[in-house]
């Protein structure tokens, strides 16, 4: 049978864990919410270039890594 002095070291040792454990879940969470962040602008960004390349049309600027020179 446990001793007072053990089942005190065993809640001791579990508060300690349990303080890393939200400490993690912290930081996780924050890590969620600055991937979420990027992720919004870079859909922003892919939307814009999307509009972009829709409102020049085919007459528009074209990229030349596109086109393949004659003798292809």
């Amino acid at each position: 049978m446990e001793n007072a002095h053990d089942v005190e070291h065993r809640l001791n040792d579990l508060e300690i864990k349990t303080s890393f454990t939200e400490d993690l879940l912290d930081q996780l969470n924050m890590t969620i919410y600055r991937q979420q962040q990027q992720i919004d602008s870079l859909v922003l960004q892919v939307a814009q270039l999307r509009q972009q390349s829709a409102d020049a049309g085919p007459g528009g600027p074209r990229n030349l890594r596109d086109e393949l020179p004659p003798h292809y």
